[in-house]
């Protein structure tokens, strides 16, 4: 969940064994920094700064919901049913839980039990668009009379938790799950009670059992041996007998209603109806000779009466196609993940899932003739020359975003022998992870801060709710790790644990701790080990349930947990990479992508969703409504952990159409990330796109020298070849024309011979990656020269993020350069370039139409008396009359509202050789608004053609010794 706008998109919003020893740490002592080797994290709050707040926005304690009987040691967050924990936005229950094929929603006389069967789904086929299973309590489980305050925990297991109720005279106790459907109950104080909104359809009543129908959906209550039901108009109770415990299922959907049938599945049920589980637990391995990852998922009863064991599960689309050794019965659920099939028996079964590999890269295989080797290699220095991070922002988002670029591009110098290139990018992602990960004295910036009650480490400063709500960690720290991984390849001293390794298995440790006994973060925080993937919001307090949109930052952190065990020798950090990456990338394929076409509504008009809900999903995001980033959030970062996109290429093509249509045309907006994403199908074409429009906005996380490489090196490899699998972690088949090219990374320090599932064997040298021959690059050796501008960039307007791109201005600095990306900054740039500015076409005097946009945020300072002054170079070629106009607003606290907007005046140009100059002496046209005192605000200014009916540009990048530089002066004292 990325609250870019604070608003979202989604109207649905509204409605394991594991070495304990591979993560070994320190006790956290009682001062306010923690020295873990080399490196430090702090252990208070950096003053101004907030941790995790609860109802009201108040700093909470998560123990203060938990009752004397839950598991000692950090807390769960961002799972199915954190709101219950939590309690963001419901003060003292929870909003619904979203267990499948059951919802729940607590409140003061029990748990609502609902189980909807028809999609809601609203929206457009080219717009927005979303289907929900929304919560509608078929009936209320509890004790009568009761009247609970709040709602407790009392325990949780690995998709499990059990809600607890007290009003001083009655207690309640209920065992809710993932996949389980059953609600198991303990009680006192009063009768077992199941209250209607009107009087049930009760079909069978018979000793200690009681069938009744809700909204056609057949339920089956099981008191203990002895006991009797009693129906009463709206409610049917039971005194159990004098026993403590009972039970009701929800039996599956039948293609048959007669008595006999459901008779048959009840007395099926029963069998298992008093065997309460107590316990639920994961466990992976990693089978390298057979490159699958194998996950146990085992329930634990405990039986109130007899000596039964065993229970009925409810297994989602990407476990029952996993299965290995169990056979579903015929009985199915409806969910809003697809169909959920049903498994009977044990209460055990095991999945065996085929891990297609990764690389750090994807290989340089093609060039015919030197040129696109030239120009890779060009694009490689512009993104080497000077701080491959700055114009980033420093949050960890922003920071994670820099750090991913800048290593996708040290891999490919790598690649292509640029070592020069390859260690400045490698010093770069140095000095910023070790300035991260070191809590200096009194330090309030780039720094991680252990929040000892919740359990969690949080990075300062933060941003998209990842402090306040524990929002995206994985997110965000999978670029610091992703990072990492690369420069331990070439820096094993400063990934040693006793140097900076242990911060980095810190952040891995606090998104998705591997190890149980590790009590200082809760075990796969993000990743719910059921549902298969990952939830991005610390409380999920939301009437859909739990969210996630950007799948593909999810994969990124899986990615680089393999990429970082591997390079650290940490077995037990790659497998946990390994399961949750091969789990995931099913899930994705079922869940995002649909591209079996089995699970999505059949009514939803849409071949993918942007989100992932925990009642449904939406065609839509946090921060935009246009179709290039409601599918491109999921495809972004492009890796060398990208490769699970391409394991259905026909559905490539099926995804980049629906872009293409819902969006009126091919992308304006993140073709990079887009046109990568269409060369996992069809390389060729995606090259096509990149050749036909040099002059593309890169998206700010990729560079034009990985793109071009991605794309260009795709085109000659083909598509990903699912079919081969190899026994190392990192390796890849491509096919293309019937000819498979083999790929392996090796980063162990002697040779190694990979062998294939089809018989075929790569020799790999030690710390390289080598492909089969197939194609090599040719014509040139990485030493071509840069070209003297950067290629001209398209007028796209930015997204709506870019606002955050900015790193804050020096004390002092009220002057900024225009900068290609677009971006401004207060430092010049190195070499003089032009940006394109759309032609107008019309008239669009006072109203910006397809503006270049250039921002800076995190400004803090006081007005100056006086006035907005800007010098933008402004060339018209030979036409004449093309009307440049500026606008330049000021948003005092970055929160996205702009205070003082200013436009000014239209320049017309003239044909005259070299540029023009445009300042503020062409006049205000209009304003508004009062200029005010910034605290981190933001300024941004919009160029666009106002008439005309040729392109124009501006100039950016100058030095001083270039000249005509193209400025903005702000009228403040910036401190």
């Amino acid at each position: 969940m990325r609250l870019r706008k604070g608003r979202p998109i989604a109207a649905g919003a509204i409605a394991v064994a594991v070495v304990a020893t591979a993560l070994t740490f320190l006790a956290l002592p009682s001062a306010e920094a923690a020295t873990l080797g080399s490196g430090s994290y702090a252990t208070t709050t950096p003053a101004g700064a907030t941790g995790p707040t609860g109802c009201g926005g108040i700093a909470t304690n998560p123990r203060q919901y938990v009752t004397a009987n839950a598991p000692a040691g950090a807390v769960p967050t961002n799972d199915w049913w954190s709101s219950l924990l939590f309690k963001r936005t419901d003060c003292n229950y929870s909003l619904p839980l979203e267990a499948h094929p059951m919802a729940f929603k607590p409140a003061a006389n029990g748990l609502g039990v609902s189980y909807t069967t028809e999609a809601a789904i609203s929206g457009t086929a080219t717009g927005v668009g979303e289907y929900h299973f929304p919560y509608t309590t078929e009936f209320t489980l509890g004790v009568a009379g009761l009247n609970a305050p709040n709602t407790l925990v009392d325990g949780w297991t690995d998709w499990t938790v059990t809600p607890s109720w007290s009003d001083g005279a009655r207690t309640l106790k209920t065992t809710i799950g993932h996949g389980i459907p059953f609600v198991y109950a303990r009680t006192s104080g009063g009768n077992a009670q199941l209250t209607f909104g009107g009087a049930p359809t009760v079909w069978s009543n018979s000793g200690a059992r009681v069938g009744f129908t809700v909204r056609g959906h057949d339920y089956m209550a099981y008191a203990p041996t002895g006991a009797t039901w009693t129906v009463s108009g709206s409610t049917i109770t039971s005194t159990l007998a004098g026993k403590d415990y009972f039970s009701v299922a929800l039996l599956p959907t039948t293609t048959s209603t007669s008595a006999a049938d459901r008779t048959a599945l009840a007395n099926t049920y029963g069998t298992y109806a008093h065997n309460h589980v107590t316990g639920t637990r994961v466990a992976w391995s990693y089978n390298q000779s057979a490159s699958t990852v194998n996950a146990s998922y085992t329930v634990t009863t405990t039986a109130r009466e007899g000596t039964g064991s065993g229970t009925v599960l409810a297994l989602y689309p990407h476990q029952w196609k996993s299965l290995s050794g169990s056979t579903p019965i015929t009985q199915t659920y409806v969910s809003p993940r697809g169909t959920m099939k049903v498994l009977t028996g044990t209460g055990a079964f095991t999945t065996a899932t085929r891990y297609q590999g990764v690389l750090p890269e994807i290989p340089a295989v093609a060039d015919s003739a030197g040129a696109d080797l030239s120009t890779v290699g060009a694009y490689l220095d512009q993104v080497a020359t000077g701080d491959p991070l700055a114009g980033f922002g420093n949050d960890t988002y922003w920071t994670g975003k820099a750090l991913g670029r800048a290593a996708r591009a040290a891999e490919l110098a790598d690649q292509l022998g640029r070592t020069a290139q390859r260690d400045a990018l490698l010093n770069a992602i140095r000095t910023r992870l070790t300035d991260w990960f070191t809590a200096g004295s009194g330090e309030s910036q780039r720094l991680f801060v252990y929040n000892q009650a919740w359990g969690t480490l949080i990075g300062y400063p933060a941003s998209y709710g990842s402090d306040q709500e524990l929002n995206d960690h994985h997110f965000h720290y999978g670029y610091y790790i992703a990072a990492a991984a690369t420069l331990a390849k070439f820096d094993k001293a400063w990934a040693a644990t006793s140097a900076y390794g242990g911060m980095v298995n810190l952040l891995i440790r606090d998104a998705n701790n591997p190890d149980r006994g590790d009590t200082m973060f809760p075990f796969l925080r993000d990743f719910d080990i059921y549902a298969g993937h990952d939830w991005a919001s610390g409380h999920g307090s939301f009437g859909a349930g739990n969210n996630q949109e950007s799948s593909s930052e999810g994969m990124n952190f899986a990615n680089a947990l393999i990429q970082w065990g591997i390079a650290t020798g940490n077995t037990a950090v790659r497998d946990a990479g390994l399961y949750i990456y091969s789990t995931q990338a099913q899930a994705i394929q079922e869940y995002w992508f649909d591209s079996a076409n089995q699970n999505f509504p059949s009514t939803f008009a849409h071949n993918t969703v942007g989100m992932v809900w925990g009642d449904g999903g939406a065609y839509a995001t946090w921060f935009s409504g246009e179709p290039e980033m409601i599918q491109g959030i999921n495809m972004l970062p492009v890796t060398g952990g990208s490769f699970y996109m391409g394991y259905k290429p026909s559905y490539i093509a099926t995804n980049y159409n629906e872009m293409t249509t819902n969006n009126g045309g091919p992308p304006t907006v993140w073709q990079d990330v887009l046109w990568s994403f269409q060369a996992l199908g069809n390389g060729d074409q995606a090259l096509a796109n990149l050749r036909a429009n040099p002059g593309y906005t890169p998206e700010e996380g990729e560079s034009r020298a990985h793109t071009f490489h991605w794309i260009r090196n795709l085109a000659a490899l083909g598509t990903v070849d699912a079919s081969v699998t190899a026994n190392t972690p990192l390796y890849a088949v491509f096919t293309k024309n019937g000819q498979r090219t083999y790929a392996a990374t090796n980063l162990g320090s002697t040779a190694l011979t990979v062998t294939f599932s089809d018989g075929h064997t790569l020799s790999v040298g030690a710390g390289t990656t080598a492909t089969n021959g197939a194609f090599t690059w040719s014509g040139g050796n990485g030493t071509s020269n840069p070209p003297s501008s950067p290629p001209p960039t398209t007028t796209s307007p930015s997204p709506s993020r870019s606002a955050s791109s900015s790193p804050p201005p020096p004390a002092g600095s009220n002057k900024f350069f225009l900068r290609s990306g677009p971006a401004l900054n207060t430092a010049a740039g190195a070499g003089a370039a032009t940006q394109t500015i759309t032609a107008a076409n019309g008239n669009y005097d006072g109203t910006p139409h397809n503006p270049v946009t250039y921002t800076a945020c995190g400004i803090t300072g006081a007005t100056n008396g006086a006035a907005t002054q800007f010098a933008l170079h402004i060339d018209a070629g030979t036409a004449v009359g093309q009307g440049v106009q500026a606008r330049v607003s000021y948003d005092f606290t970055g929160g996205g509202t702009y205070g003082r907007v200013e436009t000014y005046r239209y320049f017309a140009t003239d044909p005259v050789a070299g540029t023009e100059q445009y300042t503020q002496a062409a006049g205000l046209a209009s304003s508004s608004g009062t200029l005010s005192a910034m605290n981190r605000g933001c300024v941004k200014l919009e160029l666009w053609n106002a008439i005309g009916n040729a392109n124009t540009t501006v100039r950016v990048d100058a030095t001083a010794a270039n000249g005509n530089q193209s400025t903005l002066t702000i009228p403040y004292t910036v401190s």
